[in-house]
């Protein structure tokens, strides 16, 4: 670790929102936890965090809604709990800073538990924001171990591009990708889902299947590869056979509403659908970046949450503060 003779006095970082392109689930684990086979997509949709000099010690926390999604923040807890701030604990207590004395502003404009990993997104801006506020000087290598203490999701968001995620996610492998790819994102107009409550309902589902006569669900070790090779040459087509997300049925049964948008966005052109993560935000995949602008418009017009995107893109990075 290194410190510099001079800090400044706010710093901003932005990190991006993600897509599971491909997400294999494996059965309930004795600990509670579900290995997976992931296929991580980072997207243009990011998140700012602003780290500013308190001027005395704490760790406070505020947020504000941003983008052309209309990211309602309403009811985000602001306090320790909060990602942002266990990052920014962690760090402090990493390098040996006693009494950190920060203020971190976020700028939400991916899904709140929307199944694109927003928090992940923040936890991973947070870090950076407030190692190079302080100086501390850490490298990629030792932010991606405090990033994964805080998440199975950050590291990625530290990260970005595309990657693939073994164990409970967090054993991360870039992932080639060709051309970037075109996506239109709808976000729900409810609640978010409970990430738990989805895994809990897909173990449901499953339990219910096996007593039936189904096979239980087989262990993930790998992800497909048909998706890896659509991926690495940036076809949307055949990308667009193959994704695939083992929490769908789960997700969809639990908010039943997503089937029609589902079922719409595809009548309107879009190549393939998908509820994103642990949803409830949709991902439908478009030819190209015309495609995706026509079907975000089409969507709009009919009242539906929908902005046009693309990946893969950078993970965490430092941007011009705000004034």
């Amino acid at each position: 670790m290194s410190t510099t003779a001079q800090t400044p006095a706010s710093v901003t970082v932005s990190a991006p929102g993600k897509i599971n392109v491909s997400l294999q689930v494996g059965p309930l684990r004795p600990d509670g936890y579900h290995a997976v086979a992931s296929v991580y997509l980072a997207l243009s949709l990011r998140e700012d965090v602003t780290a500013t000099a308190a001027p005395k010690p704490g760790i406070a926390v505020s947020v504000t809604g941003g983008g052309p999604l209309r990211i309602p923040v309403a009811g985000i807890p602001l306090g320790p709990d909060n990602l942002v701030a266990r990052a920014a604990a962690a760090l402090a207590e990493h390098v040996g800073i006693a009494d950190p004395a920060v203020e971190l502003t976020i700028t939400k404009r991916v899904p709140v538990a929307g199944g694109m990993g927003g928090g992940s997104a923040d936890a991973a801006a947070a870090l950076l924001a407030c190692n190079l506020l302080w100086g501390s000087g850490l490298d990629a290598a030792e932010l991606r171990t405090l990033a994964a203490g805080l998440g199975a999701d950050v590291p990625f968001a530290l990260e970005g591009g595309a990657a693939v995620g073994l164990g409970v996610g967090d054993l991360l492998t870039e992932a080639p990708a060709g051309t970037p790819l075109h996506w239109v994102l709808v976000a729900s107009s409810g609640a978010g889902l409970s990430t738990p409550a989805v895994y809990g309902r897909l173990d449901a589902l499953r339990s219910e299947a096996e007593s039936g006569g189904a096979d239980p669900a087989p262990e993930p070790y790998a992800a497909d590869p048909r998706v890896l090779e659509a991926l690495r040459t940036g076809n949307a087509a055949a990308l667009a056979d193959v994704i695939s997300n083992d929490l769908q049925p789960a997700a969809l049964s639990l908010a039943p509403e997503l089937v029609p948008v589902l079922d719409r966005g595809r009548a309107l052109g879009a190549l393939a659908g998908i509820v994103s993560g642990s949803g409830p935000t949709l991902a439908f995949l478009a030819a190209d970046a015309a495609s995706a602008a026509h079907l975000e418009a089409a969507l709009r017009s009919e009242g539906h949450n929908a902005l046009a995107v693309h990946g893969p893109v950078a993970g965490a990075q430092r941007t011009a503060s705000k004034t």
